[in-house]
């Protein structure tokens, strides 16, 4: 099962000890085929939207920078409760903060496993 973590706003100024221990769980999470993919994001961003067959795209579709999403991790896990788990493990890490976990669906994800057309 493929989840897609994310997080809104945290501290943009991490301290040497904070990032010495991401990093080492960065390493340790990909090492074992768990982390598929990781990156920061603009907080910022556009915002596209589509209506009545018109598309319109503006800047920033944020109204203050704490509630953009500004990172995420794309891993691999045996269940929801195993994605719990090593979402704990990195806000153990970073401190406060919020995010989501979401399952990610595709087609190698089997007919019966995910809603929506394939």
């Amino acid at each position: 099962m493929r989840f897609l973590m994310t997080t809104k706003g945290t501290d943009p100024n991490p301290d040497a000890a904070v990032i010495a221990e991401m990093g080492a769980f960065i390493e340790e999470m990909t090492k074992a085929g768990v982390l598929l993919a990781t990156g920061g994001l603009e907080p910022g961003g556009l915002r596209m939207v589509s209506s009545a067959g018109e598309i319109s795209v503006t800047d920033g579709p944020f109204t203050e920078a704490k509630e953009a999403i500004v990172s995420f991790a794309l891993i691999e896990a045996r269940s929801r409760e195993e994605a719990v788990e090593l979402a704990r493990r990195f806000w153990r890490i970073v401190g406060d903060g919020e995010g989501t976990i979401q399952q990610v669906f595709g087609p190698e994800d089997g007919p019966q496993d995910g809603p929506g057309p394939r």
